[in-house]
């Protein structure tokens, strides 16, 4: 049945959702990026505005005006100016990993002012009190008049701007072609500033807006606010009619929800169902929409990898200087007293997560944002068993086998899909995990995880994590070795190049998938049962979106740089405040367009230089013959080759 009075209250609701959704469309459509980083502008200024009216005693008017007339919109001109247009300008891609980057560090901020405490008194910006219909029966608040006329002229007014102003012509101009835009004298910077800073002010609108009703929590809201991405996608990033009414009937479904009350064993489902209806509908329709109007979502995963084939040798000491660091953090902490062991127990569990990372994305190029779900059911899954009494050395094993189909399942998305398109995929699946499975009683409640007999002692269980690390790497080392591995390199390249090539890419693509679920599974019930406890908030997707950032800054291809990534962030968190691996992480990923392969790729570049600087010269003197230096016989140039040496020549002797 439909309810007239649950409509209007739903009403408000999908205003907030349809304001942030068209935000999303708005920086989209103005400067061809989409913005993952949305979420936590939103949660930021929503902090802000906590800031100022209980912190500072600012009246709510004042307050409003601060935030979403200066903070708001100046956060988005500085990422335009400091972040993404000298990515564009450069050449540089990564903008996928740039807005990770952006979300990561302002998340960190917010730890690192506000602790990431939990508010419930997040202050109102709509009026209080409410008109009555006519009909004398139904009351309409007038706190969802305002959202509604807000609604009304933001998505009005943007279409008229982009589709019969000039300014909308010259924007379709910047977006098609920047280049030739700005060659037409077209003021590309500053369009796509304008187009930054209104998004960035509906960013900070939705979270100020939605604070009041959902709370002020930095990964729930941030979740919260993602999880309108589904509204732009039933919109195919195009249409802002689609959004706004896609997002007003999703928020009135979820308040008719309420009204509905079938058997008692399917009531569960229906209220969690009513509670993530956003979520449900952003992985549905990521599953049914078969393409987005994403530009450029062959390259939004470039620059990750690291540039250029090595050519040193493995005696060389630079060479060897990551996998020293890798054995030094790992073999420190059998020295470390109770207090200091007990932290670095985490190290080994996150590692083998961020080893599934390098499989998948390093190795496979299929960018992953959903790896936190995977490991989450790999510490339910060996939670249950070994709960029904299975021995838990055979639990923790078997659980994360039994998250291989899952990623399997999952993994044939994957198949049509590529960059941006497969990354939203993947995050959707990690929010529909958490939301229906982590969130809810009926699968998590009652858990006791516990330690095997003769591993209860956190040096035999840190060891018995080594030992689980090491065999993930051999795992990893199996699969980027031979004919897998050469497969693998050429499906990250280019998938029309594997498939020239004979090799099967959507069987592969789902094999990769599955590998890096199971590893994700393994790293998930090491966690679990290093803390002796099945804690959601440890498998949250938006932490799967700093996991991805934090490997993507050592090295994304690189085991080594993942291992010594997650030993750096695990210290980072205990030996500072909460909040600076946040900053770290997100000035890592922001950079990381300028500085392709992150850290390990820096250092392979160091090792290149060092092995070129260590060859003898014949030149300098040395006393090797040039037959000795380079075994392989010199090449008879052309005579196009001749001509070119000899202008070389000529201009060297000039």
């Amino acid at each position: 049945m439909f309810y007239a009075g649950l409509a209007l209250n739903g009403l408000a609701i999908g205003c907030v959702a349809a304001l942030a959704a068209v935000g999303l469309l708005a920086t989209y459509r103005v400067t061809g990026v989409f913005n993952i980083a949305f979420g936590a502008i939103a949660v930021f200024s929503a902090y802000v505005m906590w800031q100022c009216v209980r912190v500072w005693r600012m009246p709510v008017g004042v307050a409003a005006i601060v935030v979403l007339g200066l903070v708001a919109p100046g956060i988005g001109l500085l990422l335009e100016r400091s972040v993404y247009r000298p990515l564009r300008r450069s050449g540089a891609s990564g903008l996928l990993v740039a807005t990770l980057g952006v979300l990561v560090l302002q998340l960190g901020l917010v730890f690192l002012l506000w602790g990431g405490r939990s508010y419930v008194n997040a202050p109102s910006l709509l009026p209080a009190g409410d008109v009555l219909l006519p009909g004398g029966s139904l009351r309409l608040p007038y706190a969802t008049i305002v959202e509604l006329g807000l609604v009304a002229v933001v998505a009005a007014g943007l279409t008229v701007l982009l589709k019969a102003t000039r300014i909308g012509l010259m924007v379709r101009a910047v977006v098609d072609d920047r280049d030739l835009a700005a060659a037409a004298s077209v003021p590309a910077d500053a369009l796509a500033a304008g187009g930054w800073a209104f998004g960035a002010f509906l960013a900070g609108l939705a979270g100020v807006l939605w604070a009041p009703i959902y709370h002020l929590d930095p990964y729930s809201l941030t979740l919260t606010v993602l999880e309108t991405m589904g509204v732009a996608v039933l919109a195919r990033l195009t249409s802002l009619p689609v959004a706004v009414g896609a997002a007003l009937a999703i928020g009135i479904a979820q308040t008719e929800l309420t009204a509905v009350h079938p058997a008692v064993r399917w009531q569960g489902v229906v209220d969690a169902l009513r509670t993530n209806l956003f979520v449900a509908v952003l992985f549905v329709a990521l599953m049914v929409v078969p393409r987005l109007g994403i530009r450029e979502s062959g390259a939004v995963g470039a620059g990750l990898h690291r540039v250029g084939a090595r050519r040193i040798s493995r005696s060389d000491w630079v060479a060897r200087l990551p996998l020293g660091a890798a054995s030094l953090v790992l073999g420190l902490p059998f020295f470390f007293d109770p207090a200091d062991l007990r932290a670095a127990l985490a190290v080994p569990a996150l590692a083998v997560v961020f080893v599934s990372l390098v499989v998948a994305t390093g190795y496979a190029g299929q960018i992953s944002l959903g790896q936190a779900g995977y490991a989450g059911l790999g510490a339910l899954f060996m939670a249950k068993l070994a709960g029904g009494g299975v021995p838990w050395l055979v639990a923790v094993f078997l659980g994360p086998l039994l998250v291989v189909p899952v990623g399997w399942l999952t993994g044939y998305p994957a198949i049509h899909r590529r960059g941006l398109y497969l990354a939203l995929t993947t995050f959707a699946t990690a929010a529909v995990v958490a939301r229906f499975v982590f969130a809810q009683p009926v699968f998590v409640g009652g858990l006791v995880v516990a330690r095997p007999p003769g591993f209860v002692d956190d040096h035999w269980f840190y060891g018995l994590e080594v030992a689980c690390l090491v065999l993930a790497l051999l795992v990893v080392r199996s699969l980027h070795t031979g004919p897998l591995g050469r497969a693998l390199v050429a499906l990250r390249d280019s998938e029309a190049a594997a498939v020239s090539a004979g090799i099967d890419v959507r069987r592969m693509k789902v094999f990769v998938f599955a590998c890096a679920a199971g590893l994700a599974g393994l790293g998930g019930a090491l966690t679990a049962s290093a803390a002796q406890a099945f804690n959601p908030t440890d498998f949250d997707p938006v932490q799967g979106l700093v996991w991805f950032a934090a490997v993507a800054v050592w090295g994304v291809d690189s085991a080594v740089g993942a291992m010594v990534g997650a030993a750096a962030l695990v210290a980072v968190d205990v030996g500072t405040v909460v909040g600076v691996s946040g900053l770290a992480i997100g000035v890592g990923a922001v950079l990381l367009g300028r500085f392709p392969g992150g850290i390990a790729g820096l250092v392979g570049r160091l090792a290149d230089r060092a092995g070129a600087a260590s060859v003898p010269s014949v030149a300098s003197g040395s006393s090797l013959s040039p037959v000795s230096s380079n075994p392989d016989p010199p090449r008879r140039l052309s005579p196009a080759g001749r001509a070119v040496a000899a202008r070389v020549r000529e201009r060297r002797t000039g």
